[in-house]
């Protein structure tokens, strides 16, 4: 009996240890780096992987058009009972009755076919264009899901920074409250002992409750800014994420090496290829639709089984094969003009897609100025805002000497800690918006693949 219990135990502790390794386990830990979350995004995003589909589904889409050349062979299959045999009209000379006609019936009640076509195509502009555009179908959902994949980076990656920046304002919300909260109790004592004014506390505690409600307000903004990470990596919300990359990871000065301002920027976008690839299948529509007006030349051949009978049950004893070969010459004549205003709108199209290749090349290159003079600006700005917060820093650190020493106000204290607090939020801004336009710029260059 302690054996069985013992298998039965065994057993289930197997089968448990199995189904958790097939299920996936709800809300997990993750460690991330930018790049690990990058990776991630690139296997469970819904945009990636619905442009992922869509290279598979070019690849049938070539096998579609490969196979309009192969032979193509139909079966059929037909049954007739005729519930009144058709009747036909002969005339009666044939029966001595001349100037009449003799009513006769012609058939039998029961008829049968069964039939097989088949065809191959010898010539066919059309398929030969088709064929020697399927490369470049193909090409266009590549390029697609390549471009897929940048906008996935570039989003994951702008998440990741604003979560990066949201710590960094945590820690400095985080000092200035614990330098508050000393100030706050020291005047406190200082007021219980009549050396300050009881405002003077009042002044300090109605800061130390702003901020710490700033603080809040923050916290839940981080959250918030961890979901939308999740959001664009294509991760469950419930899952827990952690970020191993810190600030001091990101190398804002790197981006500014190997900046040219020649006009052939465009050339690393992959935007700009795209376009050049829907105007090689713009070229290929127009080479199809003059195709149209060609001959086209098929090999066609048939056998069919026909059974007739008057009788149900014996229609399948006898049968009158019959079966041909032979080709099939279609040569287009005249369709009322439909060809040729098909034509002339594809070769619109090309002209149209000619034209945006044209200016999608001043496009990409006044991005890439635009995201270069952003980047420059933006590091110019979060250098200043830095430099304004020491300054800040140190002014806090003199006013509340001179205050100790008796000769400053509390006002001016308040004024100093209030200057220190807007230059860190500033500081946080322009950390923020240099670090955006860090991926901007990465991304108007052709860096991000």
């Amino acid at each position: 009996m302690k054996k069985t219990f013992l298998i039965f135990t065994l057993l289930g502790l197997l089968l448990t240890r199995s189904m958790a390794q097939v299920v996936p386990p709800t809300g997990q830990t993750y460690s991330f780096t930018l790049q690990d979350c990058i990776n991630y995004a690139y296997e469970h995003q819904d945009t990636v992987i619905n442009a992922r589909l869509d290279i598979k589904s070019a690849d049938y889409r070539v096998k579609e058009i490969i196979g309009g050349g192969l032979p193509q062979v139909d079966g059929s299959a037909l049954f007739q009972d005729y519930l009144k045999i058709p009747t036909n009209l002969l005339p009666g000379e044939f029966f001595g009755q001349p100037g009449t006609f003799i009513p006769v019936k012609f058939g039998v009640k029961y008829q049968s076919n069964l039939s097989l076509d088949v065809s191959q195509i010898i010539f066919d502009g059309s398929y030969i264009i088709g064929l020697k555009a399927r490369s470049t179908y193909k090409e266009l959902s590549q390029r697609n899901y390549v471009r897929t994949r940048i906008n996935t980076n570039t989003n994951v990656t702008k998440a990741y920074y604003q979560v990066l920046v949201s710590n960094e304002q945590i820690k400095l919300l985080d000092a200035n409250l614990n330098q508050l909260k000393q100030q706050l109790d020291q005047t406190t004592a200082q007021n219980k002992q009549g050396f300050v004014e009881k405002i003077d506390v009042d002044r300090l505690a109605y800061q130390y409750n702003a901020l710490q409600t700033n603080r809040e307000n923050v916290i839940r903004l981080l959250v918030l800014n961890y979901q939308l990470l999740k959001f664009q990596m294509g991760m469950p919300i419930n899952e827990n994420l952690t970020l191993r990359d810190k600030l001091a990871d990101v190398k804002l000065e790197e981006s500014a090496a190997d900046l040219n301002s020649d006009t052939t920027v465009y050339k690393n976008r992959v935007e700009y290829s795209l376009f050049e690839t829907q105007v090689k299948l713009n070229q290929f529509e127009v080479l199809r639709g003059k195709a149209a007006f060609l001959p086209s030349l098929k090999a066609i051949g048939n056998f069919t089984s026909s059974y007739q009978n008057n009788t149900f049950g014996s229609l399948y004893s006898n049968n009158f094969p019959a079966s041909y070969v032979g080709l099939r010459l279609t040569v287009p004549i005249f369709n009322g003009f439909q060809r040729t205003n098909q034509l002339r709108q594809t070769q619109i199209t090309l002209q149209k897609s000619q034209n945006d290749l044209y200016r999608v090349k001043d496009a990409l290159n006044l991005q890439a100025a635009s995201a270069k003079v952003m980047f420059y600006n933006g590091m110019q700005t979060l250098n200043s805002q830095r430099r304004n917060q020491e300054l800040a820093r140190e002014v806090l650190r003199v006013t509340k000497i001179k205050y100790q020493q008796g000769v400053g106000s509390s006002i001016e204290v308040t004024q100093a800690q209030t200057a220190l607090e807007d230059a860190d939020n500033k500081y946080i801004q322009g950390l923020y918006d240099a670090l955006v336009s860090k991926v901007d710029l990465d991304k108007a260059y052709g860096r991000i693949q």
